[in-house]
């Protein structure tokens, strides 16, 4: 059997997240919660987790902080940000603060497993390989 993965979901929303957890233990998955960014930033340090599903707004400490903070370090987990929110800019900046996936609430559950699985069987940052030089006739 495969090592079980840790995941972390930080999100205010204790119905939204219960859920989550609950699907994702059916999978397998060892999971643990945090309901705001500062708890959850304290989490990662702490535990370590394989992947990361992050909530954009909510109280002490939102989404954003907290993917600004684990921009630049190279042993930052794979997060999935989850959020209410329309914009497309939203979208854009989660998407150069290295968010794996961006996925707005309401959203299928097969959509953020697709995502879950997507984010956990990824190299880690820097293990990708080089892409292959094309040759030349």
């Amino acid at each position: 059997m495969a090592q079980q993965k840790l995941i972390l979901i930080v999100d205010d929303d204790h119905e939204l997240s219960d859920g989550i957890r609950s699907v994702l233990e059916t999978q397998g998955h060892k999971v643990i919660q945090a309901r705001d960014g500062q708890q959850g930033q304290q989490l990662i340090y702490q535990q370590r987790p394989d992947l990361v599903i992050l909530d954009m707004m909510m109280p002490r400490k939102g989404g954003y902080p907290v993917l600004e903070h684990f921009r630049d370090k190279k042993d930052a987990p794979p997060i999935i940000m989850i959020t209410a929110n329309e914009g497309s800019r939203h979208k854009a900046y989660a998407e150069y603060l290295g968010v794996i996936d961006y996925i707005r609430k309401p959203f299928a559950m097969e959509r953020l497993l697709e995502a879950v699985d997507r984010g956990l069987n990824a190299p880690p940052p820097g293990d990708e390989p080089a892409p292959k030089a094309e040759k030349k006739p």
